[in-house]
């Protein structure tokens, strides 16, 4: 049987892959064929978040996207374990657009850490609430009553959710009374931190979990794009369809035009099957005016960091301690400087960019897509479509891969436009890996100088770190950019890590947008952000501090990592600072032998400690790796990564696991073996056949250690990736003596190293 007799016979037999209809809400993980769960009969919604039905059913509204880290699962506990329900009893369902959720985004690993208060509250107010009912009802007090798996008790009497919500329950909460609902003690917390059934793995395993790749309208029809020259500033000055005409299934040529500005110069070829659109494409052809940034190379963008750097006049100071290092670097006595350099890397999630968009009946604009902002891209498409915000709505499939490209939503704009040109018809918008890559929002490069001045006694006595790269939040959202010190805003995911917790004396941080660079591409959140590249400088530069005075560089560390004045952390989130992150670098220490292994020639452990994203949510993080550098070929071997986190409460510890070892991959597949150049305007590297990310044959044994915690939790998707790069720099600097200060680490630096 081939396999298109398999699918009609599949199909005759009454069996059929689930598809979104239009109109209703496109992905339930936790239901089969996408098709949301409902109430049966009678509800009780305490709260937006979820609500209970008759049958004691549980459906927790969740706002986040998944793409693989199983965060309705985690969230969905935090509210059951304080609702007190079964966890069988539990659904979770990936809402669409709507204002009352408020922010919908799922990025820089805060899903858990903002979900934490909210879906306890709104948990404690359902337990509340049913308990109340209960107490009513046999008249008694509500203290006197306990509850378990949904069942409320006092004395003899017995009663669950399900009928006291099948009876009929009216109760609702105000946002003070929310607050001020009493929660359990941690130590009753029977779903957080234990292993649970994750609820979207059964759906994802059977192929019933829906992808925006995976959406299908009646009706409609296919697209590809045709890419400009360059990013910003294209625009059409002819299209020759003629060569396309005969090719089976073409439709038309589409020359964009798109008031919100995201896609200049943009043309879009449409066919009745995707194949059709995508062999049309390449028989068209586009006269197109490039913009100014056509000629841009990366060291251009490069080059222009340096000469931001060098004028202290740009660029905004950071609220550190002591911002003014004058005069300690006037009256030092010696001074360290280094200059770190990282080139530009790209996303490559699994699943290419796609969007889904048509007009319903009702007239509202529906974009069927995987997104992981929102409430970003929301208002671009209000302005590309001309119509208010309300009438469109962004229904939810899984993301096959996030990463941080979905967090900008510019993909979904030529779907809408081309639907638009069409009159509201559906348009399926398909980037294929190439133009996936061409219009990536990748990480831009960076350049850093960092200095040190020391005392006549070899002491720390201040510290200069300067970094300039493309800003993805100056570019894109430029309202969450807080203030320096001198008024100027910055971008914080291009200089979080800078602004570390080691006491240096005065401490002057400075971040520098690369205006070249942002007007070249569109500069991205990409899995750690920024410090995935100012972590590398810190810590690299910590190593070279520490041998400079002859020092262990475990030891200057500790020495460094004082709880005191503004490192001496805070609460809720940062109770314990700079004591936390000692306690995790001498755990990570202990558990790989660091310093103390009996290890053979060229071979090493280096260390490194970070603080995941910011000093507003750290998560504590250490890590070591174990490098075997071969002299005669450069090739660096990764023998053994070991990591510590002290992330507060773990919520998930399955999924907490994963997303470490994940992010700990990335991070080493970012330090070896991926980086792009910027080539005449655009990235020179636009499939995985020169772009080569880290390979399984390659991925090292890990350890990794958790500390117990009863703090609140913090973000666990990004921290891991920030130690390995600079841990890797320092073992092959102990390893065979020469210092790399550039990402990634290719042989043949380290061969031209070897040879300096």
């Amino acid at each position: 049987m081939t396999r298109r007799g398999f699918l009609v016979s599949m199909t005759a037999a009454g069996v059929a892959f689930g598809f979104p209809r239009p109109s209703v809400a496109a992905m339930d993980p936790a239901a089969a064929d996408g098709v949301p769960i409902t109430p049966d009969g009678a509800a009780f919604e305490p709260t937006l978040w979820y609500w209970i039905d008759g049958d004691g059913r549980v459906n927790v509204n969740i706002t986040r996207a998944e793409m693989g880290q199983h965060v309705g699962t985690a969230i969905a506990r935090i509210l059951a374990d304080e609702l007190e329900v079964a966890w069988e009893s539990v659904h979770i369902t990936h809402v669409d657009t709507a204002e009352k959720w408020g922010t919908m985004v799922t990025g820089g690993s805060w899903s858990v850490w903002q979900s934490w208060p909210v879906y306890r509250q709104a948990g404690a107010a359902g337990r509340t609430a049913l308990i109340e009912a209960a107490a009513q009802k046999w008249g008694v007090e509500a203290s006197a009553c306990s509850v378990r798996d949904g069942v409320v008790s006092n004395g003899g009497n017995s009663i669950s959710y399900a009928e006291l919500v099948a009876g009929g329950l009216e109760r609702s909460f105000t946002e003070d009374e929310l607050k001020a609902l009493p929660l359990k003690p941690h130590s009753q917390l029977r779903l957080v931190g234990q292993d649970v059934t994750a609820l979207d793995i059964a759906n994802k395993t059977d192929g019933k979990t829906i992808y925006g790749l995976d959406a299908k309208v009646e009706g409609m029809v296919y697209g590809v794009p045709l890419l400009p020259p360059t990013r910003l500033g294209a625009s059409v000055s002819s299209v020759d369809d003629s060569g396309a005409r005969d090719v089976k299934g073409y439709l038309q040529t589409l020359t964009l035009d798109d008031p919100s500005g995201t896609v200049p110069g943009w043309v879009v070829v449409l066919g009745e099957t995707l194949m059709a659109a995508k062999w049309a494409s390449e028989r068209i052809e586009v006269d197109w005016s490039a913009g100014d940034t056509a000629a841009v190379t990366e060291a251009d963008i490069n080059d222009r960091s340096r000469a931001l750097i060098a004028d202290e006049t740009v660029g905004a100071i950071l609220p550190t301690q002591t911002p003014d290092t004058t005069g300690a670097f006037e009256g030092a006595a010696d001074i360290l400087e280094a200059e770190y350099v990282t080139q530009t890397v790209l996303h490559f999630q699994l699943e290419p960019l796609n969007a889904t968009v048509f007009r319903n009946d009702d007239g509202i604009w529906e974009i069927h897509t995987g997104n992981q902002w929102q409430s970003l891209i929301l208002p671009t498409l209000s302005s590309a479509l001309d119509v208010p915000a309300d009438k469109i709505v962004m229904r939810t499939y899984m993301l096959g891969g996030g990463f941080g490209r979905r967090l900008n939503g510019d993909y979904t704009v030529p779907a809408a436009l081309a639907s638009k040109a069409l009159d509201g018809k559906p348009v399926k918008l398909v980037f294929f890996r190439e133009d996936d890559a061409q219009f990536d929002s990748p990480r831009s490069p960076s350049v850093q100088k960092l200095r040190m001045a020391f005392d006549a006694d070899n002491g720390v006595v201040g510290m200069e770190h300067h970094a300039a790269a493309g800003w993805p939040t100056g570019v894109m959202v430029p309202s969450f950019m807080p203030k320096g010190v001198n008024d100027e805003p910055y971008d914080p995911f291009a200089i979080d890590g800078a602004d570390h917790w080691y006491s240096v004396g005065a401490h002057r941080v400075r971040a520098i947008s690369n205006d070249l660079a942002n007007k070249t591409f569109r500069p991205g959140w990409l899995r750690s952000v920024g410090p995935g590249w100012t972590n590398f400088a810190v810590e690299s530069f910590m190593d070279e501090a520490a041998l400079k005075l002859g020092a262990d560089p475990l030891e200057f560390r500790l020495r460094h990592l004082k709880a005191e004045g503004q490192n001496a952390g805070s609460a809720p989130n940062a109770v314990g600072g700079a004591s936390r992150q000692a306690n995790v670098l001498e755990r990570v220490a202990q558990m790989s032998g660091y310093g103390t292994a009996d290890l053979p020639a060229d071979t090493a452990i280096g260390i490194a400690t970070t603080f995941g994203q910011s000093r507003t949510m750290p998560t504590w993080t250490a890590g070591a790796v174990q490098v075997r550098v071969d002299r005669e070929t450069g090739r660096i071997e990764v023998q053994k990564i070991w990591l510590a986190f002290d992330c507060g409460t773990v919520v998930d510890p399955d999924s907490a696991l994963a997303q470490c070892e994940g992010a700990a991959l990335w991070g080493l597949s970012m330090a070896l073996y991926e980086g792009t150049t910027f080539e005449d305007g655009n990235v020179s590297d636009v499939n995985l056949g020169t772009y080569t990310p880290l390979r399984m044959i390659d991925t090292p044994p890990m350890e990794i250690a958790f500390v117990d915690s009863t703090e609140v939790p913090v973000g666990l998707g990004e921290p891991g990736t920030t130690v390995i790069a600079p841990a890797i720099a320092n073992a092959i600097h102990s390893a065979v003596g020469v210092r790399l200060r550039q990402l990634p680490i290719r042989p043949a630096d380290v061969l031209s190293a070897l040879k300096g």
